[in-house]
């Protein structure tokens, strides 16, 4: 029904032979980046310039060189722009001119979607890689795959590719009413939808109508497909679903869910922003239903 944003964004795993101009280096700092401001507007820094910046401030430490911040990770383009990405120490100083963003805050202080997009999808790759330097079958050191992406093992053969959980959320439809309910793990006073991953041996549908039963204790039906959208806190693809309320009354397990009700679209509680697909069905209501009388 709704089509994401970051369509500008194409995943790649090996850069083109000829040198890009206007390559981009995404800084990542837990789950702050790296942004060079600009002035009037802020940027994600050119490679080469934030790359002189990396590789001067290499200082030894007890006869030691510092190079966590070196490795680089190709990982697509971004409409002109080659992009890469690569891992950044905690406390560092940096010159005049940058600053560190949280990754959630892009899309208001740039006002591109798709930037988030693209820095969410460089928070997986080097998430997936830090927890995959050694090998979990027989725990000797990982080494980066030359032609895919992924991590292997050269003493047993372990071939470890990037991790991606997937996770349903599901706007519930009452008559003109939508389902909200507060996460215990929410900003005070912010709703959303049920969500939550999907088990082993269960198909989207079936973990749709589980996670409502265990949540908020209603039945429902006639499911469909909305949207999808790569969440990478840390690894998460998140399945939209519209279903409709089918039986019982609402009784929230108060584990993660400590309040649930049903809103009319002209009545909504404080909730998530554009960033999240979350935030795109809820308005997606507010609108379809605002207009009925």
């Amino acid at each position: 029904m709704d089509s994401m944003e970051g369509l500008k964004y194409l995943p790649a795993f090996q850069a083109a032979e000829k040198p890009e101009g206007n390559a981009w280096l995404l800084a990542i700092e837990n789950r702050r980046i790296l942004m060079k401001n600009l002035g009037d507007r802020i940027s994600i820094p050119d490679r080469d310039e934030l790359k002189r910046i990396l590789w001067g401030s290499i200082k030894e430490d007890a006869g030691k060189a510092v190079t966590e911040d070196i490795a680089e990770e190709y990982i697509g383009s971004y409409g002109e722009h080659g992009c890469y990405c690569t891992r950044i120490n905690e406390g560092r100083e940096w010159p005049e001119g940058f600053q560190l963003v949280e990754l959630r805050e892009l899309t208001a202080l740039t006002g591109d979607p798709g930037l988030f997009i693209l820095s969410g999808a460089a928070h997986h790759i080097l998430h997936w890689k830090s927890m995959n330097q050694y090998c979990g079958r027989c725990g000797h050191k990982t080494v980066a795959k030359k032609d895919e992406r992924a991590m292997a093992c050269n003493n047993c053969g372990n071939v470890i590719y990037p991790r991606i959980s997937p996770a349903t959320i599901t706007a519930i439809l009452r008559e003109d009413r939508l389902l909200l309910a507060h996460n215990r793990n929410f900003g005070q006073g912010l709703y959303s939808l049920i969500a939550g991953y999907v088990e082993p041996g269960e198909s989207l549908e079936q973990c749709v109508e589980r996670e409502i039963r265990e949540e908020v204790g209603i039945k429902v039906k006639n499911i469909r497909y909305f949207s999808s959208q790569p969440w990478s806190f840390p690894d998460s693809l998140m399945v939209a679903f519209i279903a409709e309320y089918d039986s019982g009354e609402i009784e929230v397990d108060k584990i993660e869910i400590v309040d649930a009700g049903w809103y009319r679209a002209d009545a909504l509680p404080l909730i998530p922003n554009t960033d999240s697909v979350a935030g795109k069905i809820i308005r997606w209501f507010r609108e379809e239903y605002g207009k009925k009388e």
